[in-house]
């Protein structure tokens, strides 16, 4: 018997992928190596009994405002969205803080009198039409005509200059550093082609949607997804290893949620990403504490997501860095502290707290002291509240997901134009030189984050390969 299609790989790019095609009528099968389905959007206990941390993701600002994961009934099957006060915080050493709040004005006064303008005159022109300007933005920047044409070159103007001009807009160091925060997320030198874009995009997220975590931790995400598919009369088999299209049944199409190389390895498809580059990596530790992070600045402690680098000169230095294959003196240490959330991630009183940096793809040393030293300049006292602490570098992370290689948990490089012309320029970017075998994973447009839309691409073009149309959801 021929199955329509099969998808290898169960991660939130996997599953949508799988849940559009179920949609569409087809039948589907996904296989998955883990134990579990969710690849980046796992969660698990890793410090202590009690403690519920996410290996990788935790904050998601394009997963609440996905227009993937809007057109499904993922509440339906437990996916609840849980708000911090605040999206972001940026905070300085002397206590004070940039932040991004969920109202553009309360952001633009923690900015300071000289860019409280300059910023509000930056988000105007897209706050209140975020589905508008994703639709656009989430998809092979080739592909057609953009549905909103003026907004989305409106957008350009600013989203395609490298965040080193457009930071010219602030005068003060803390709307820089905010900016700058921001851009950090797409691991590129700040004189990077559409770094800017990247950083608007989180920004006006925060107005729009927060940066919400899903209750419970991220795993939620995927196994509502896999519960919908179930609904829809899919089958997920976890627990299976795929090294070669001739483990798997017959399909007319072969969906692949994993990195470049290893589909090329699997399919048989040799010399297929032969140019494909992987970015920095990251150094995670995750932190079971005996109470909340002491953190000096009062706005830091109502944060979902704290930026830890003193200024925006802090963060192109650590940028230039890691991409040129250092580490940096001072890091961008990346930060969220959850469970001030949401209770049910920690034991009574206890907390879960996650922090990386970013370090070179493959790097073998250990960066933790690194990671605490830039902590303790902003929460003095924070080595003294931790009750244990899990580790992982660049090869533990390769060894707990396939898809991060050599620690790059964007499954590709994001300096350049390599953050929109991913994994290759094709006129499909889904697809492969073998025409049953498609790419679905975060490798592929959008790019990086727990929002589907890789998943969503990929199943259209999936459908419009096999000649069915994607219809009504049923």
């Amino acid at each position: 018997m021929t199955i329509d299609a099969v998808v290898v790989g169960a991660g939130p790019n996997g599953l949508t992928a799988a849940v559009e095609l179920a949609r569409a009528g087809l039948s589907v099968e996904v296989y998955e190596a883990g134990e579990t389905v969710g690849g980046g959007a796992r969660t698990e206990e890793l410090t202590l009994p009690g403690f519920r941390h996410d290996p990788c993701s935790t904050a998601h600002p394009f997963g609440v405002g996905s227009p993937a994961f809007k057109a499904l009934p993922l509440d339906k099957h437990g996916l609840e969205w849980v708000h911090p006060e605040l999206p972001m915080a940026h905070p300085f050493p002397d206590g004070s803080a940039a932040v991004l709040a969920p109202t553009v004005g309360e952001t633009a006064a923690s900015l300071g009198p000289r860019d409280a303008g300059a910023y509000r005159r930056l988000v105007q022109p897209f706050t209140g039409r975020w589905d508008e300007l994703a639709r656009d933005v989430f998809r092979p920047q080739w592909a057609g005509l953009p549905h909103s044409p003026l907004l989305f070159a409106r957008f350009g103007a600013v989203g395609g200059l490298p965040l080193a001009v457009a930071a010219r807009r602030f005068r003060g160091a803390k709307a820089r550093a905010l900016f700058a925060g921001a851009a950090a997320h797409l691991v590129s030198p700040l004189t990077g082609l559409v770094t800017s874009g990247g950083a608007l995009m989180f920004l006006l997220a925060g107005h729009e949607g927060g940066w919400p975590f899903a209750r419970g931790g991220s795993q939620a995400i995927s196994d509502a997804l896999a519960a919908h598919l179930a609904e829809l009369g899919g089958t997920v088999h976890t627990g299976v290893e795929v090294t070669s299209l001739t483990q798997l049944p017959p399909a007319r199409a072969y969906v692949f949620d994993t990195s470049p190389t290893a589909l090329a390895r699997i399919a048989g498809l040799a010399g297929e990403y032969r140019h494909y580059r992987y970015g920095p990596a990251a150094f995670k530790v995750d932190y079971a504490l005996d109470g909340p992070v002491p953190w000096r600045s009062p706005r830091a402690a109502r944060a979902g997501t704290v930026h830890l680098a003193p200024t925006y000169e802090d963060i192109d230095a650590a940028m230039r860095a890691v991409c040129g294959g250092c580490t940096a003196d001072v890091p961008f240490v990346l930060t969220t502290q959850p469970s001030l959330f949401d209770p049910t991630r920690a034991p009574e009183g206890r907390h879960v707290f996650w922090a990386y940096a970013h370090v070179p793809n493959g790097w073998r040393g250990d960066f933790t002291a690194a990671i605490e030293r830039q902590i303790e300049r902003f929460a003095p006292g924070f080595a003294d509240r931790v009750l244990a602490r899990a580790v992982r570098g660049p090869a533990e992370l390769a060894a707990h997901n396939a898809n991060y290689v050599g620690g790059d948990i964007a499954c590709g490089a994001t300096a350049g134009l390599r953050a929109v012309i991913r994994p290759s320029l094709r006129r499909v970017a889904y697809a492969t030189s073998d025409p049953a075998v498609f790419l679905c994973s975060q490798a592929t447009p959008p790019g990086p984050g727990v929002h589907g839309m890789s998943g969503l691409g990929a199943a259209r073009a999936v459908l419009h390969r096999l000649g069915r149309e994607h219809r009504t959801p049923r």
